[in-house]
């Protein structure tokens, strides 16, 4: 018996013929498609492992479709399985946690074969979680997390209102001293960092910004009437860093210089054309705000012994 992620088990009464039971298939435990399998059972709703017996078989999916072809499924661990996604979910748009593993794989510069291969599934069952909406069970988050090297909570999304480093310190934790060239290469990564300043009413403030690093400036993108607008003009901080909870472990990035609008046409043009992301804040900011540092210094957080 072989099976590919999404195909069909089901339990027939050995008396009559009938189905007793059926579920999908959602969790393969043997590259070649082999017993045991983790099945979702549709009366209850809940995953189990299970070894079939003399009373199962296997539908496969593509039974659905008139005509549809099925490669077979593979006898070394060097050929990939495939799955065809059911035809209600093609063509719609990815689910959280499918972006979530989507984002992480590339995090980590994996592939879709390797990522798969690592978490014992199907390439194309991989691919099909990643691009439309989908429920994976447990047992395939357990295995996709341990593959990504994050956990099953951050790819369902339940710390995402959690501020980081929620985890317990390190035994023998080391902090040091980053380089400038080292906070250079980590500042180039952009993404999300904080500007502090002064605003106009005195008070000090703090404000996220998605940055990009262009010719050794800090450059982001704001509404002309914004507080992050007000920090041109004046000496600013910017900070940025990147906490790895599960490990207890990691690092921050301090720029302090002065900021100034960026007026030139063509230098506002190769900014918004060559921008990695637009603004996560939405709406129209088309003022772009240069911070050019003049002392650039990091700390680390490592195990001792590293």
């Amino acid at each position: 018996m072989r099976a590919h992620l999404g195909d069909q088990l089901v339990v027939e009464s050995p008396a009559t013929g009938a189905a007793r039971r059926d579920g999908e298939i959602v969790g393969l435990h043997h590259e070649d498609g082999t017993p045991p399998y983790d099945v979702r059972w549709s009366d209850t709703d809940e995953v189990t492992l299970v070894f079939p017996g003399p009373d199962a078989h296997i539908h496969h999916l593509e039974h659905e479709h008139a005509g549809a072809a099925r490669e077979p499924l593979p006898d070394t661990h060097e050929t990939e399985s495939v799955f065809t996604a059911p035809r209600s979910a093609r063509g719609a748009n990815p689910g959280d946690i499918g972006r979530r593993v989507g984002v992480e794989r590339r995090r980590q510069g994996l592939s879709l074969v390797e990522a798969a291969r690592r978490a014992m599934m199907s390439r194309d069952y991989l691919a099909y979680l990643e691009e439309q909406p989908s429920d994976p069970s447990l047992a395939t988050l357990i295995r996709l997390a341990d593959a990504l090297g994050t956990t099953v909570a951050a790819l369902r999304g339940g710390g995402m209102d959690l501020p980081p480093g929620q985890g317990h310190a390190l035994l023998h934790p080391q902090l040091r001293n980053l380089a400038p060239e080292e906070c250079r290469t980590l500042l180039s990564t952009h993404g999300v960092g904080r500007v502090a300043m002064s605003a106009a009413d005195g008070h000090p403030v703090v404000v996220p910004v998605n940055y990009e690093i262009v010719d050794d400036a800090i450059v982001f993108r704001t509404a002309p009437d914004s507080v992050a607008a007000e920090a041109a003009g004046t000496e600013v901080a910017f900070e940025v860093d990147h906490v790895d909870d599960a490990m207890s472990q990691g690092w921050s990035v301090l720029a302090v210089g002065p900021a100034s609008v960026v007026s030139e046409p063509e230098a506002v043009r190769k900014l918004t054309q060559h921008a990695h992301t637009t603004p996560w804040a939405g709406g129209e900011r088309e003022t772009w705000v240069s911070i050019r540092p003049t002392s650039l210094t990091g700390r680390r957080i490592t195990p001792a012994d590293q």
